[in-house]
């Protein structure tokens, strides 16, 4: 499925067609993948967690998440700024003063982040670091890489521990709730807003993509009669799924078996600038991945304030904000 970055792998900038997503298949598709997620929602209600039991030993790393997931984004963001690009592969650094500047905040934050000390002004740089690339390249294509800020918040409220090995975290269960709470909000946010100004509203700028990777349309590549127009209308409604699913926090095991599969298949034929600019989205899908896997902490990857028995399950642990130790 196409769930690459267009605007990172064609030039072509072609503007927004508020028509096509006005279609009523197109709507269709929408309202569609809205109904899936809400059925989603409730299913998950009644399944134990985690839902795949044999992950579970993956919650044992839960203690290692926040420097696993600052790597991630350390790595993505110092090697942006050493290919001369800012915060996006399709951001590329103005050739001045101010192209400098960004460079240099990006590979401070990202050479702090890999070093994994004192985390949290790191992560407040990086929040930062947003509205400073909206002044130069517009507030869309900084919305498109919203994903960031949730991992700056994620880092802000939960750091890595400077004063046990490996910035090992004994983890509040409130703050930890509303840490993966901000960072489900921004990461399929992100994809919600590529949904759409990549594909379903901007169905030019997919077509040029097709045009110069015409494998992507994978249906058509296996042999089924369908249209660029029609491939760009599923693929649109399924990455919206995804961000959706993030969103929503439930099944988060299965919700990122399968979202991986398409974003890691887009390595294969777009190579080293897709896994740059996607390796904060694998940090965060690890993070949903391995809380969801813990059977202590599972409870609150689906989190939501208003949500009466995901407080209810967590309360014990969390009236006092007790730590939860590591086994």
């Amino acid at each position: 499925m196409q769930l690459a970055h267009e605007t990172w792998f064609t030039e072509q900038r072609p503007g927004y067609s508020w028509d096509f997503v006005a279609h009523p298949v197109t709507l269709g598709a929408v309202l569609a993948v809205v109904i899936v997620v809400v059925v989603w929602r409730l299913v998950a209600t009644r399944l134990p967690r985690p839902e795949l039991p044999f992950l579970a030993p993956l919650g044992r790393f839960s203690p290692w998440i926040p420097r696993l997931l600052g790597l991630h984004a350390g790595v993505s963001l110092l090697s942006q700024a050493a290919s001369g690009s800012y915060l996006a592969p399709s951001l590329e650094l103005p050739d001045n003063w101010f192209g400098t500047l960004l460079a240099f905040l990006e590979a401070v934050i990202g050479i702090w982040l890999i070093a994994g000390y004192r985390v949290r002004p790191a992560a407040w740089l990086l929040v930062i670091a947003g509205p400073l690339g909206a002044l130069g390249y517009g507030v869309v294509p900084i919305l498109e890489r919203v994903d960031l800020l949730g991992i700056a918040l994620f880092l802000a409220m939960l750091p890595p521990d400077d004063r046990s090995p490996g910035g090992r975290v004994q983890a509040e269960p409130a703050r930890l709730a509303s840490a993966l709470l901000s960072l489900r909000l921004l990461v399929g946010g992100a994809l919600v807003v590529l949904a759409f100004t990549e594909k379903l509203a901007r169905p030019d700028l997919a077509i040029a993509f097709l045009e110069r990777y015409p494998a992507f349309n994978i249906l058509h590549t296996l042999g089924f009669d369908i249209s660029n127009e029609a491939f760009i209308r599923l693929a649109g409604a399924v990455e919206l799924l995804f961000g959706l699913l993030i969103i929503s926090g439930a099944l988060p095991q299965v919700a990122v078996i399968v979202a991986g599969i398409p974003f890691n298949a887009t390595l294969f034929f777009l190579g080293a600038s897709e896994l740059i600019g996607h390796l904060p989205v694998y940090g965060a899908m690890l993070v949903l991945l391995v809380y969801g896997s813990d059977r202590r902490l599972a409870h609150l990857v689906p989190w939501f304030p208003w949500n009466a028995r995901e407080r209810g399950e967590g309360k014990s642990q969390r009236r006092g904000l007790l730590p939860v130790r590591a086994e």
